[in-house]
């Protein structure tokens, strides 16, 4: 396992090489700013032309790895991106299109209806359901961040449910794969299979992603402000992700 280190200690990664890598991408606060509601992040030109070029230079060779429900990928990515993993490592859709997803977990409806009706109470509180989970956005209500964790951990113990935190975000998951999960399963497909994997994310949840790929003998590049991570590289903000990606050859 990898050590832990600090962003604060971690140097920008070298200018990305195109013909031996892997590329796995996060899609908010890496590929897209983090918005205050999930639903304001939108197609972006400048973004979708950058994704269309590595994943054609990649021989595609590029997924997105993103909290968000595949649909939504799909639409602020304007369907560009073949290979997605989608609800934290839950749904994969490999580069030929097939589809990988489980059963949602039958406590989902309980915890679904609990927290609409906690969401009622403040207009900033925002619930969004990916059928295989569904999340809890406090951003706008930050006040209430104690209450919306509570209401969290009380539903899981209930239903069986994963709790997976992030940021302002309280989400109950049907148990199942991790992101790290996912880009071992791409790269043992014939697409990904003797490159170096590579993969950039900012939350929490993108550690699994990063241990996975060291431990196939790439790097993990952590996007955003300093904190304990297993990435061996950090970027300061999504314009330098961009910018690194813009300059890859």
């Amino acid at each position: 396992m990898p050590v832990d280190t600090l962003t604060v200690n971690l140097p920008a990664p070298a200018p990305l090489r195109l013909a031996d890598a892997a590329l796995f991408l996060d899609l908010d606060g890496t590929l897209a700013p983090i918005a205050a509601r999930p639903q304001d992040v939108g197609p972006d030109p400048r973004r979708t032309r950058l994704v269309e070029r590595l994943s054609a230079a990649l021989d595609g060779r590029l997924a997105v790895v993103s909290g968000r429900a595949l649909e939504d990928i799909d639409r602020i990515l304007e369907g560009r991106i073949a290979c997605v993993s989608a609800v934290h490592g839950l749904v994969r859709r490999d580069c030929d299109g097939s589809l990988h997803a489980p059963e949602p977990h039958p406590g989902l409806p309980h915890a679904l209806e609990a927290l609409q009706a906690f969401a009622k109470s403040d207009s900033g509180l925002i619930v969004e359901d990916k059928g295989a989970s569904v999340a809890l956005h406090f951003r706008l209500a930050r006040p209430r961040a104690l209450e919306a964790r509570a209401l969290a951990r009380r539903l899981a113990a209930e239903t069986g449910l994963a709790l997976q935190e992030g940021d302002m975000v309280e989400e109950l998951r049907t148990p199942g794969p991790s992101k790290g999960d996912s880009i071992r399963d791409f790269m043992e497909t014939s697409a990904f299979q003797g490159a170096v994997p590579i993969f950039a994310g900012d939350d929490a949840t993108d550690e699994h992603g990063f241990a996975e790929v060291a431990r196939l003998g790439g790097f993990g590049i952590l996007v955003g402000q300093p904190r304990t991570t297993q990435a061996r590289f950090g970027l300061r903000n999504v314009e330098d992700v961009l910018a690194w990606l813009e300059a890859a050859r």
